[in-house]
């Protein structure tokens, strides 16, 4: 059974930090090329960032440019995303999803279709 779990949100003030953390069991980490999506209440889930399969590449949405950074550890099967800088505008169920398809070079290119392993979301909200 795979398993795909993510941790780490919470409530935090504009300007804060959190680090969030999705596991993956049951398959082999290394396999799939893992991106981190959100949601906000009232608006479509879109791509936050995305990391090639080895950690060689990574993207970002324009709005967290700069302040977010994606990580893996595949001997940890773990996903990262280091959030610096948060604003209220961040706040939304964060989700990492994994697919053994292409894995695009920029999140624009993010096609949710190929995603076929969702967690369940941790929740990050930020506060004025």
């Amino acid at each position: 059974q795979v398993q795909v779990v993510e941790s780490g949100g919470g409530l935090v003030q504009a300007g804060g930090s959190l680090r969030l953390s999705c596991t993956a069991s049951g398959l082999t980490f290394v396999d799939y090329c893992i991106s981190w999506f959100r949601q906000a209440p009232g608006k479509e889930r879109e791509g936050v960032s995305l990391i090639s399969r080895v950690g060689t590449s990574t993207d970002y949405t324009d709005s967290v440019k700069g302040r977010f950074t994606i990580s893996r550890d595949n001997a940890k099967n773990t996903l990262y995303l280091q959030m610096s800088s948060l604003k209220l505008e961040d706040t939304a169920m964060y989700y990492c999803a994994a697919t053994r398809g292409p894995c695009p070079s920029t999140v624009q290119a993010l096609d949710s279709t190929q995603y076929i392993y969702w967690g369940q979301g941790t929740q990050v909200t930020v506060s004025s």
